[in-house]
């Protein structure tokens, strides 16, 4: 009778343990249920919309976050280089590409709560489609990263993970027939203070 009893607890234990495992992986993964890739590049475009999947939804009522619907916009998020390394905010980076065409669009170092990384500094957290300069070809070329650079720069500081938030307003690649011919800016790693 003690048998069945510990037996029963133990199965009960793993079970609930092993789904809330689950549950914080598929929550906290950029990569999932209902998620597209383009190049280093995450995004959910139905986290907004009524036929988002269970765990989008869980994801905005966790972070209280405000989702874009379909004909709002599309955010994109990235945790990686083009090396597939982890990006950290004691290293520096340059994002450079082309950029989809959307009436506005910004650009924020985010913290693992996607939150904007407080820099500390009068300096703006983020850069968004007006304030950029462009090359002649109309690509952007962005550093990151806590030292000066000259052009478009992103100041970043402190230590441990780092995510790049890039969020589209009133753009065609929003809709599914959009995302096909969609190209993003590449993340190239420039160096790493110690």
């Amino acid at each position: 009778m003690l048998k069945n009893a510990f037996l029963t607890l133990l199965s009960l234990a793993l079970a609930i343990g092993l789904g809330g495992g689950s549950v914080w992986y598929a929550l906290n993964a950029q990569d999932g249920v209902g998620a597209i890739r383009i190049g280093q590049w995450t995004a959910f475009p139905d986290i907004g919309t009524q036929g988002a999947d269970p765990y989008s939804k869980a994801r905005v009522a966790r972070e209280g976050v405000l989702a874009l619907g379909r004909a709002e916009g599309l955010s994109f998020v990235a945790e990686r280089d083009e090396a597939g390394e982890p990006l950290k905010r004691q290293c520096a980076y340059t994002i450079e590409g082309g950029y989809p065409t959307a009436r506005f669009w910004t650009l924020y170092a985010a913290d693992q709560s996607l939150g904007v990384i407080d820099t500390g500094k009068p300096r703006p957290a983020a850069l968004q489609s007006y304030d950029v300069l462009r090359k002649p070809d109309n690509m952007v070329s962005i550093s990151v990263g806590n030292r000066p650079a000259p052009g478009n720069w992103l100041l970043t500081t402190g230590f441990g993970k780092m995510y790049f938030v890039l969020t589209f307003y009133d753009t065609p690649i929003a809709s599914s027939t959009g995302l096909s011919d969609v190209t993003l800016p590449r993340i190239l790693k420039a160096g790493c203070n110690a």
